[in-house]
């Protein structure tokens, strides 16, 4: 593989470009970072009653922008957003949805009439969907504990007993479907956990605390954080670096931490709490009989913890950026080190709030 040329660009700085999902906890930060490299013609996709808050994230900077108060889930919406864009950074999607329907409907849905319409339009360069780590089959992978790019995705992601999970899936079939049929150039990208101030729940790869003790379930695992601003860099990279056809790329940071490490460090600078640490083959054990009961039941016992689930959660893996880095030419803006700090003052802040 080639690595990329710095001066290259696939898109100029007064070409449309459209973002959807503009007013979440990634999109403000993707357009501001857009705008810092001096493109001036955005087009944000906000939900209406996000648009005061969109404004208040972007400061000044609101006036340089076109903001779109709409909804993905109208085709006539739709067709108005991709109008003249050569660029479509896809981050909108149901993140918090319980059930399948509304899932699926928010992520996949919506998906489907936005390539709709830049089929339609017929001059989109570069379609960047936003995915995740969630869509890859961590069970059954086969390059030992690393999980990359090659590794595949879920083809049961009903049996994860995670609507997002399934959602994200199916969303990824759809664009691959849309890219081979019309040819268009997508750069997928899966993150792994975003963090930083505005999403400071902890990670349930670190543990779960559903049953009023937190359960430390990851060890030594590593977490495959990334810190929002080194994401919504990698996102604008990925919409305006030419690449030749169509690429994925997994987005972590560097010298992640252990949950081990993080719970500690969590615990130390932020609050204490009592917390019981499950081995491996503990939690495995726990997740395989959970799962046989809500099968024995025929659901009456949701299937919340399954196999499937420890696989992508808790199964000791490793983790690389190097595609990213050597394709894109990504480096992380914020270490871990001041990502992790940066997190931690905020869960303080907002606990003293």
């Amino acid at each position: 593989m080639s690595s990329f040329v710095q001066d290259e660009m696939l898109i100029g700085p007064d070409e449309l470009i459209l973002i959807t999902g503009a007013s979440g906890f990634i999109g403000a930060r993707v357009v501001l970072r857009l705008l810092e490299r001096g493109f001036r013609n955005l087009r944000c996709l906000v939900r209406p009653p996000s648009k005061e808050k969109f404004k208040r994230a972007l400061g000044a900077n609101a006036e340089r922008v076109s903001i779109f108060p709409g909804n993905l889930l109208s085709r006539e919406d739709c067709t108005s957003l991709a109008k003249d864009a050569v660029a479509v950074i896809h981050l909108a999607a149901g993140r918090g949805e319980k059930s399948y329907p509304d899932a699926f409907m928010n992520s996949v849905v919506t998906t489907r009439n936005l390539l709709d319409a830049c089929v339609a339009n017929g001059v989109c360069r570069r379609f960047v969907n936003i995915s995740s780590f969630a869509v890859y089959d961590n069970g059954h992978k086969n390059t030992g504990k690393l999980l990359d790019e090659s590794c595949p995705l879920e083809e049961r992601p009903d049996a994860r007993g995670e609507a997002y999970c399934f959602a994200k899936t199916k969303q990824e079939q759809v664009v691959a479907e849309y890219r081979d049929r019309y040819g268009l150039s997508v750069v997928t990208l899966r993150p792994g956990i975003v963090y930083g101030p505005g999403n400071l729940a902890i990670s349930g790869r670190v543990g779960i605390d559903t049953f009023g003790v937190f359960l430390h379930m990851g060890g030594s695992n590593r977490i495959p954080l990334t810190y929002v601003d080194n994401c919504a860099e990698a996102i604008v990279l990925s919409a305006i670096r030419p690449i030749d056809g169509s690429e994925a790329f997994n987005v972590v940071d560097d010298n992640l931490p252990s949950s081990r490490q993080f719970l500690q460090r969590y615990k130390r600078q932020v609050k204490q709490f009592r917390s019981v640490y499950l081995p491996k083959p503990v939690s495995y054990a726990f997740c395989y009989l959970w799962e046989s009961y809500s099968a024995w039941s025929h659901g009456q016992l949701p299937n919340a913890f399954n196999r499937n689930r420890w696989n992508s959660l808790w199964k000791k893996t490793e983790y690389s950026n190097a595609k990213l880095k050597q394709r894109l030419g990504w480096t992380p803006l914020v270490s871990t080190e001041e990502g992790m700090s940066r997190y931690f003052a905020a869960c303080r802040e907002k606990m003293h709030a």
